[in-house]
């Protein structure tokens, strides 16, 4: 499974993602820094399985029907990485059952 970081989400959560992802790039590793989210899921369903983010709007503001990328979404108090590790286990168990063209919540 390929992990595409949103460019509010710390680097070094790549490396608590569960063993099952294989490959993990933030969005400035991979270029896409100035891509608008419709844009950015376009390039990144290329490429990626799953968008890993905070954006909790981005499914209301994209149709994610037909994408072939899945949307997860963080719900934290901030973007912090102490904020952020201690989710990772829901991650991982989020991740195995994302489909393309949904978007699942992890976090309260």
């Amino acid at each position: 499974m390929r992990v595409l970081l949103d460019e509010m989400l710390d680097r070094r959560l790549k490396k608590l993602l569960p063993s099952l992802v294989e490959e993990a790039l933030t969005v400035r590793e991979r270029g896409w820094g100035s891509l608008e989210n419709g844009e950015l899921l376009k390039a990144a369903q290329q490429e990626f399985d799953v968008l890993l983010t905070m954006d909790q709007s981005m499914p209301h503001q994209q149709d994610l029907t037909g994408l072939r990328i899945a949307v997860v979404i963080l719900r934290a108090s901030s973007n912090r990485l102490a904020d952020l590790a201690p989710m990772m286990d829901e991650v991982g168990e989020t991740l195995v059952n994302a489909r393309p063209g949904e978007s699942l919540i992890v976090g309260g």
